[in-house]
């Protein structure tokens, strides 16, 4: 699919202090397609997504979505959808009590509550506390809440953490359901090989970018795996790192 990337990313960088948790992550995510965002823990996942959402400020470079910086996208929580830690449920509620409020919020009617958890198979637990949920079943809330406004872009911070495997499964062809319908999803893993079997680009940072581009091209055809491909990235990184240290 052609058209303008989604998300743009220019030299962002990150400074908390006397650290550089991000440096210099220069990438786009094109429309209608999945793109899986590939690092170690610490690597700077998390804080290139709250970059790009406006969550966290950047000390250099830029992140926009759909041209803009999140803050001044019209729309914005229309058109994005955002799954990640720190947006949970409101305490003490049912999961279709929650996701009403956050409908009436956005604006929209009531019903698209009880849609979004049909959407992610928690129709027949919609009236149980959200709190009370099991990992997994809170992973399909918190992808329930991102669905609500119906929107173009979707953002997911490790969006497979506690789900069976049926679930992962699930996911996977959910996700690429999505992205058949035009949408366009960026997620953060560290399950390499589900990434492998859902995504169409690949960004791999350890706090610098080390790659940006398709994954057919990362993997040469699927004849390399992506796990290999990605500690051979990031050792190097590491490496660099020390040496500069």
């Amino acid at each position: 699919m052609s058209g303008a990337p989604v998300v743009t990313c220019t030299g962002l960088t990150k400074n908390f202090g006397q650290v550089t948790a991000v440096q210099d992550v220069t990438f786009t995510v094109s429309p209608g397609r999945i793109v899986g965002l590939l690092g170690r823990n610490g690597a700077g996942k998390t804080t290139t997504l709250r970059m790009l959402l406006g969550l966290t400020a950047a000390t250099a470079g830029r992140a926009t979505v759909f041209g803009h910086h999140y803050a001044e996208l019209p729309h914005a929580a229309h058109r994005i959808g955002v799954s990640m830690d720190g947006i949970g449920t409101l305490p003490g509620l049912s999961g279709r009590r929650d996701l009403r409020i956050w409908a009436r919020m956005l604006g929209l009617p009531a019903h698209r509550a009880d849609e979004v958890l049909e959407q992610v198979g928690l129709g027949d637990r919609a009236d149980h506390k959200a709190n009370g949920y099991s990992t997994g079943m809170k992973q399909r809330h918190a992808l329930a809440s991102a669905l609500l406004a119906d929107p173009e872009l979707l953002i997911l911070d490790e969006p497979a953490n506690g789900l069976d495997p049926d679930g992962i499964r699930w996911l996977r062809t959910f996700l690429r359901s999505l992205a058949e319908e035009g949408r366009t999803v960026l997620i953060s893993s560290h399950l390499l090989a589900e990434v492998e079997q859902t995504v169409d680009d690949v960004v791999v940072i350890q706090r610098s970018l080390r790659y940006s581009g398709s994954l057919h091209d990362l993997t040469c055809g699927g004849e390399i795996r992506l796990e290999d491909r990605f500690f051979e990235l990031v050792d190097v990184a590491t490496t660099e790192e020390s040496a500069h240290a």
